[in-house]
């Protein structure tokens, strides 16, 4: 095939896994959120406080790992790609880029919580 739909379908599909990754990492920062919320509300005890934490860590590791292997599936399919299926002076490597960035930042996130709990 010579058509350079598919490459934008490929690209689209990352661009659908980057925001599943973002939406499973802000779910996971409101989870572990919500036990500071229920602590302050005098509603919470350890358990609550200590499962909270660690589900909301959980979800935001799951977004990290979903980006992640998103950019590694596409960069994995950018080699079966002919030159007449990739548009002249399209530049591939921003979205990955991107995507790395958006893994960095939640990997940043998760561990700057991580340290302020112990």
């Amino acid at each position: 095939m010579e058509d350079p739909r598919v490459f934008f379908a490929a690209e689209r599909t990352l661009l659908a896994w980057q925001r599943t990754g973002m939406m499973l990492m802000a779910f996971g920062f409101v989870v572990e959120r919500a036990g500071l919320l229920l602590k302050v509300l005098g509603q919470s005890d350890p358990v609550h406080e200590f499962t909270l934490f660690w589900l909301g860590v959980l979800f935001m590791l799951l977004g990290v790992l979903t980006v992640a292997i998103a950019v590694f599936q596409f960069s994995q399919l950018l080699p079966s790609f002919s030159a007449l299926e990739r548009p002249a002076g399209y530049r591939v490597g921003i979205s990955l880029g991107l995507n790395l960035l958006v893994a960095l930042a939640g990997l940043m996130m998760l561990s700057v919580l991580i340290f302020l709990r112990f």
